[in-house]
């Protein structure tokens, strides 16, 4: 056998080692975990110096580093510019990594490069003295900080009395990410050429955007951008609550098409390369019009197990190959099911998980369900209000992924799994897969 190739996965847990062993030639490679799963996901806080000490301690250390890879949000995508610099191996630049992670950034590359897709935005500082007076963008519109992920401390703002509280949670609670961003800006300041306004305790305001949400899975190699998948992103009636990811998506080809030429304008124009990404739009079937919703320079994880029940192999595969140098062959036809969905059971009030389904009712519905992956995000006992990075007006409980023969079909099949898994809660509550249940 060759020699094997030494790959380091930030924050790799046991769901993703197992989606990595379905790539090509996996016998070739040997994972390694590299900083701790609980030190970059969902900790209380980050810690952006003793996280790169404890990454290069473990790649000193490594009998080989071949490649440094990670599929988590920030602060993971911005280490890997970092870290991968410092090894040698090839990798997207600090500087357009930032472009991504700040949001308002986004915006003023986008208002450049696709200014078609880019609504009315405007930066405001969590800290302002008076942000209703700095405030210029009519109502109603979507609050958020610039760096954060999931929806995290985003608000839809209709009149002032909403702004003041929103900005007044945003405030308290923004330091989450406004540290570690700064931390990592501190690392960029020899290396990296970025907006002078907007930090990480930034905050965008932007026009409300609407329609048809789906994502491209793409990579930047050598210059050449390339989207090789497109995936639906279904909400629920509040419009921020992601239910689904299906794939493949059932937009027109040329709304498709448009998307795929909107995301190569904006990608040269932050000089992304060496890396995967995905880009959200939005298509307003309406008005025949498309909007950029954010950017993420890594493969998208929810989309993981769905591309390997679709296509027989995890887009892992893609940061695989580039960051080795190699130009990705990526999807190939070898799935079990025309199309494949991640499933997000949801719960819309605050309560007590009363019950939570056991491994043998897992097991159940395996049996009659052989591609379904399951993983449960909490436990009896847990206070809905109090789990990290849920967005601000539902709770998910579950992660569900398997294939069907079309949409209809995973619909069925949903409802039939949520049926076997019974969670129980402490009142009757509302979710997306049920009537109002409780204890």
């Amino acid at each position: 056998m060759p020699h094997r190739k030494h790959i380091h996965v930030i924050g790799l847990d046991e769901f993703h080692l197992a989606e990595l062993q379905t790539v090509r030639n996996a016998d070739e490679y040997v994972f390694h975990p590299l900083v701790d799963y609980d030190h970059i996901v969902l900790p209380p806080a980050y810690d952006i110096p003793a996280l790169l000490a404890e990454a290069r301690e473990d790649l000193d250390n490594a009998p080989a580093v071949d490649a440094i890879i990670g599929h988590w949000d920030f602060p993971t995508t911005s280490l890997l510019p970092i870290l991968r610099r410092e090894y040698g191996l090839p990798s997207a630049s600090l500087e357009s990594v930032l472009y991504c992670e700040h949001k308002y950034w986004t915006r003023l590359a986008a208002a450049e490069a696709i200014p078609e897709c880019t609504p009315a935005f405007q930066g405001i500082d969590a800290y302002h003295d008076a942000p209703a007076e700095a405030l210029e963008l009519a109502y109603p519109f979507w609050l958020k900080p610039a760096v954060a992920f999931s929806s995290y401390l985003g608000f839809r703002i209709d009149d002032e009395a909403k702004f003041r509280s929103a900005m007044a949670t945003i405030r308290e609670q923004i330091h989450r990410f406004a540290e570690p961003f700064r931390h990592i800006l501190a690392a960029a300041n020899n290396h990296a050429t970025l907006p002078g306004d907007g930090d990480g305790a930034t905050c965008i305001a932007e026009g409300l955007i609407h329609g048809h949400l789906c994502t491209l899975e793409g990579y930047v190699f050598n210059g050449e951008v390339v989207v090789y998948a497109i995936l639906d992103s279904v909400r629920g009636a509040n419009q921020v609550s992601f239910l689904s990811y299906q794939y493949p998506s059932a937009l027109p080809e040329g709304v498709q098409q448009r998307m795929r030429e909107a995301a190569d304008r904006l990608l040269r124009r932050i000089g992304l390369d060496q890396t995967p990404f995905n880009i959200e739009f939005f298509w307003d079937e309406e008005a025949d019009r498309i909007w950029l919703l954010e950017i993420n320079p890594r493969i998208s994880k929810s989309h993981c197990p769905i591309f390997e029940i679709a296509t027989g192999a995890s887009h892992h595969e893609v940061p695989i190959d580039i960051c080795l140098g190699r130009r990705p062959r990526f999807p190939h036809a070898e799935g079990r099911f025309p199309t494949a969905a991640k499933f997000m059971p949801r719960v819309y009030e605050d309560a007590v998980v009363t019950h939570v389904p056991s491994g043998r009712a897992i097991r159940e519905l395996q049996e009659r369900f052989p591609e379904l992956r399951v993983t449960v995000q909490v436990q009896e006992g847990t206070r809905l209000s109090e789990m990290l990075g849920q967005d601000s007006y539902s709770y998910e409980l579950a992660s569900l992924f398997f294939g069907g023969r079309d949409a209809q079909d995973l619909q069925r099949k949903f409802r039939t799994v949520m049926d076997g898994l019974n969670f129980g809660f402490s009142r009757p509550v509302t979710t997306n897969y049920a009537s109002p249940v409780g204890g």
